[in-house]
């Protein structure tokens, strides 16, 4: 956010030394990022107990209905995680028979991972589920309100995507909000990281 951007009560906070309520809110928000995704983790081992599946795989699944297929650096990049577990969790999937390699045409010595009918009709259980999940208990959040939210996550994800990068880049540099738009060596755009669901796999 540029300086002409802050709201200018907030700029006045900023003048005095003292955390804005944009400032205050935002840490707020920073600070439930982390117990959320361990809350959401372990309610996603809990539905997938007795499946033998892991979180870590259920995300891989979403991420390839979602995205389609990719190779294993696609789609760490795309979690925003490191290659080894990503490439543990596809070695596992592919033992469960869900997921599959498939030639690349842009990259000979990188295969293509994609779903297989049983992976797909797993993350489609998984869905199905998980809508009927936030059918009962998130009545309360319009569309209004689920877009606000990802608005704010997207921003937080651009803005600290550069710092861990060590870079920085004003709005205007990178264009708009979400993902930062930038190709891999494959001509792919990663997305953002997308995360567990809870639900149980159909069997």
């Amino acid at each position: 956010m540029s300086v002409n951007e802050i709201p200018a009560g907030d700029a006045k906070d900023a003048d005095a030394g003292e955390p804005s309520p944009t400032e205050d809110l935002l840490y707020g928000v920073l600070r439930r990022l982390w117990p959320l995704h361990r809350t959401v983790v372990r309610a996603v081992e809990h539905e997938l107990a007795g499946t033998g599946m892991t979180a870590g795989e259920h995300a891989l699944l979403d991420a390839l209905r979602a995205e389609g297929p990719r190779t294993v650096p696609q789609l760490a990049r795309g979690m925003g995680l490191d290659r080894q577990p990503v490439q543990r969790w596809v070695n596992h999937a592919i033992e469960l028979g869900l997921v599959v390699t498939a030639p690349n045409p842009a990259h000979r010595r990188s295969s293509l991972i994609r779903l297989t009918d049983d992976g797909t009709e797993a993350i489609r259980g998984v869905r199905e589920s998980e809508a009927a999940e936030l059918r009962q208990r998130l009545t309360d959040l319009s569309a209004e309100d689920v877009r606000t939210a990802l608005h704010v996550l997207d921003r937080l994800g651009e803005e600290f995507r550069q710092l861990a990068d060590g870079s920085r880049a004003t709005t205007e540099e990178t264009g708009s909000c979400g993902s930062s738009g930038k190709s891999d060596d494959n001509g792919i755009t990663p997305t953002s990281s997308h995360p567990v669901h809870k639900g149980r796999p159909a069997r």
